[in-house]
C-alpha cells in the first residue's frame, strides 16, 4: 500500500494539540484571504458614504464619521446611471446571445459533425489567440466604420459590440473540448430514434452542457461589461455609451464621493451575476475532468 507524504503526519493531526494548531493556521489563512478580497470592496462602499473632506483626509478613516447617503442618489441622477446601465445591459446581452448561439453551433460542428478541413479551421481559429488584442483594434474599427459589401457604418450602434464579440476563439475552443467528452453512444442512440443533427444538439447536447454554457456566459458578459477601449472608439454619442466609458467621460466635474458611489452601483450587476451563476462556474471548472 502506497502512503502519501504530507508536511504534517496524520498521527500528529489526530492529537488534540495538532487539531488546535491545524484549525488555527487554517482559520488564519482563510481570514487573510477574505480580508484581501473583501477589504477593497468595503473601502469602496464606505468611501462613498464619507464626506468629500473625510475621503481626502490623511491618514484615512476606517469607518465613516458621519454616514452620507446623498452620494449614491447624486450619482444616480447627475451621472445618468439608468441610461448608461441600460446601454451596457443591451450591449452585453446582445453580445452574449450572438456569441452563445454561433460559438455553440461552430463548436458542435467541429466536434461532432467532423467537417472537411475541420482541424485546419480549428487551428486557424486558435491561431487568432496568438494575436494581441491591441493589434486588432484598427482593423476592427475600419470594418465597423465601413462594413464590407454593405458599405454602411455601425458606429454608435450596438452591432459594433455584438458582431466582434462573436469571434471569440477561447470560448469556442472551451465549448468544443466539452462537446468532445460527450459519449458518442448517446448521440448514436438519438440518431437511432430518428433525431436529426439539430434536434440532437437542442435536446441532447445542450442540456448536458449547462455547466460549460454557464461559464461561457460569464466570460461573454464580463468581457463586454468591463471593456473600455473598444466602446470608447465606436460610441462617440454620450447618450449611447456604456457605464464604463460614461464614468470616465462624466467624472471631470463630479465630486470624488459621487464618482465612488457610481462605481459601486456599476459593479452591483456583475456581483449579482456571479452570485447567481457561482454554482455553474464551479461545475464548469470541474467539467473538464469528467470522463466521456
Amino acid at each position: 500500500m502506497s502512503s502519501t507524504r504530507t508536511l504534517v503526519s496524520p498521527a500528529a493531526l489526530a492529537r488534540p494539540r495538532g487539531k488546535v494548531l491545524y484549525w488555527t493556521v487554517f482559520s488564519g489563512v482563510v481570514l487573510l484571504f477574505a480580508l484581501a478580497f473583501l477589504f477593497p470592496v468595503y473601502w469602496m462602499v464606505t468611501g462613498a458614504l464619507k464626506s468629500p473632506d473625510e475621503v481626502a483626509r490623511t491618514p484615512p478613516t476606517l469607518v465613516p464619521e458621519q454616514w452620507h447617503l446623498t452620494a449614491y442618489t447624486d450619482a444616480w441622477d447627475l451621472m445618468q446611471l439608468p441610461r448608461h446601465l441600460w446601454n451596457t445591459l443591451v450591449q452585453a446581452a446582445g453580445a452574449w446571445a450572438f456569441q452563445l448561439v454561433l460559438c455553440t453551433a461552430a463548436a458542435y460542428a467541429l466536434s461532432k459533425l467532423r467537417p472537411a478541413f475541420g482541424k485546419v479551421i480549428l487551428g486557424a481559429i486558435l491561431a487568432t489567440l496568438m494575436v494581441p488584442a491591441q493589434a486588432l483594434v484598427v482593423p476592427k474599427y475600419l470594418t465597423v466604420a465601413d462594413l464590407p459589401l454593405l458599405h454602411t457604418s455601425l458606429l454608435n450602434d450596438p452591432l459594433a459590440i455584438w458582431l466582434p464579440a462573436v469571434a471569440n476563439a477561447f470560448n469556442l475552443y472551451l465549448l468544443k473540448r466539452f462537446f468532445d467528452q460527450i459519449p458518442r453512444d448517446v448521440l448514436e442512440a438519438a440518431e437511432i430514434d430518428g433525431a436529426g443533427k439539430l434536434r440532437t444538439l437542442w435536446s441532447i447536447v445542450l442540456p448536458m452542457s449547462r455547466p460549460v454554457l454557464g461559464v461561457v456566459s460569464i466570460f461573454a458578459l464580463v468581457a463586454v461589461w468591463q471593456d473600455f477601449l473598444w466602446p470608447l472608439m465606436v460610441f462617440s454619442d454620450t447618450d449611447k455609451q456604456p457605464i464604463g466609458v460614461a464614468l470616465v467621460q462624466l467624472s471631470q466635474n463630479i465630486q470624488l464621493t459621487v464618482l465612488i458611489a457610481a462605481m459601486v452601483i456599476a459593479s452591483i450587476p456583475m456581483v449579482a451575476l456571479f452570485l447567481v451563476f457561482q454554482r455553474h462556474i464551479i461545475a464548469g471548472i470541474s467539467a473538464g475532468s469528467t470522463k466521456g
